[in-house]
């Protein structure tokens, strides 16, 4: 931890400020009910929110520097050649539409339309471990093109509306100028369906793996055909049982096959990959693209990487606090989000380290980083325990709530 705060320290400028980001990440990855800025105010032994509040808001530091920090901190311990950049999005249920970026649309945490924020984010896996690197705010188009909102929530005037895939292309665009080490991108079919995304992995050099509708037709050697009619077509010789990884409960085995596209969409080697479960013969279809040759060992390695994103999105949001903020506007969003990935990755790195230098003994998984998350609270992690600050505390929210129910009662019609 103190390494990891000490590669951030100089975009903190003031050693107020330093201080104040150092009990922040502590309490990202404390053992809270809850966790917004009263509950890491009282964790960090403060008798008000104020400081916390101001630390996201007000207090002058650059956020964009930090996040760069992260991403170099990611590469440097779980790093590889033919690492993977995962891009997938996320939704946090919000009521407040006055926070930004939040309306009613639809989101897969609810599986269903409903008030929600919606960010894309940029993983990087690797044999080592993954974690989250970068990630952008999506802004509905009613948020965009209403300057009043825009004004009240912060947003900058450079930024315009774009859909998810662009914003995916400017994080990938950003992590390769930056020298991450890659070969891969993958992501789901909002990404593979989009062609301007494809086409900038193609210029960055990167292959991809992108799963992409049953309706969207591919170039084959016998016409452009849908994904669903070819794997009908083809013989069972041409399917071969594999993993994409290592599950919950074991292996990720499917039945997997490769079929040849054409060139029509530029050079390099393309083809569709079609993933069939061994049990009920569910189907899923990847676009892929190298610019070098490669067999089907690889793709399904690349394809089952998508999954770490997910489980990065389970340990953010379980462990660190990725969804738990109950900021408005645009610039606390995004320093809670890069806090929140910095204390994720601090446990990826410390998983991947122990895994490498320390091997679990026969009998033991490995660490795993809700162990560790559990053994930073006992043995480093604690809280800021006073008689004078619970009493404080209690005298806080006892007050706020006073003035919270004299406002309810005051907004009543009289009856």
């Amino acid at each position: 931890m103190d390494e990891l705060l000490g590669r951030v320290e100089l975009r903190l400028g003031r050693v107020e400020t330093r201080r104040r980001f150092a009990a922040f990440l502590r309490g990202m990855l404390a053992e809270l009910p809850r966790k917004n800025c009263w509950t890491l105010a009282e964790h960090a032994g403060d008798s008000t929110p104020h400081a916390m509040q101001h630390f996201l808001n007000r207090a002058v530091w650059d956020t964009d520097a930090v996040a760069a920090d992260l991403r170099d901190y990611v590469i440097e311990y779980l790093g590889e050649p033919d690492g993977v950049l995962v891009v997938d999005e996320t939704g946090d249920l919000k009521k407040d539409q006055r926070t930004v970026g939040v309306q009613r649309q639809y989101t897969g945490t609810a599986g269903r339309i409903e008030n929600a924020q919606v960010a894309v984010y940029l993983a990087y896996s690797s044999r080592a471990g993954h974690a989250m690197i970068d990630r952008e705010l999506y802004l509905p188009r009613s948020w965009a093109e209403d300057r009043d909102r825009r004004a009240q929530a912060g947003v900058p005037e450079e930024v315009e509306f774009a859909a998810k895939p662009r914003l995916a292309g400017q994080m990938l665009t950003a992590a390769v100028a930056a020298g991450t080490p890659a070969r891969w991108l993958t992501g789901d079919e909002v990404y593979g369906a989009d062609p301007e995304l494809r086409a900038r992995a193609e210029t960055l050099g990167l292959g991809y793996v992108l799963a992409i509708s049953c309706n969207r037709r591919v170039h084959t050697h016998g016409g452009r055909l849908r994904p669903d009619d070819i794997a009908a077509a083809l013989p069972e010789h041409c399917w071969q049982r594999r993993s994409a990884g290592a599950g919950a409960k074991g292996p990720r085995l499917y039945d997997w096959a490769l079929v040849a596209l054409t060139a029509q969409d530029g050079p390099g080697h393309r083809w569709l990959l079609i993933r069939r479960h061994p049990g009920h013969g569910e189907l899923a279809f990847y676009r892929c693209y190298s610019p070098a040759p490669v067999g089907l060992p690889e793709l399904v390695r690349v394809a089952g990487a998508r999954w770490s994103v997910e489980e990065s999105f389970q340990a953010g949001k379980g462990l660190t606090g990725l969804d738990a903020h109950q900021v408005r506007r645009w610039t606390p969003w995004r320093r809670w989000t890069v806090i929140a990935m910095l204390a994720h990755a601090l446990l990826a790195v410390v998983a991947s380290t122990e895994r490498t230098h320390n091997p679990a003994p026969i009998g033991l998984i490995p660490l795993t980083c809700n162990e560790i998350a559990r053994l930073l609270n006992r043995l480093v992690i604690g809280p800021a325990r006073h008689l004078a600050d619970a009493l404080s505390w209690a005298d806080w929210r006892r007050r706020h709530q006073h003035r919270a129910r004299t406002s309810h009662y005051r907004a009543r019609p009289e009856t």
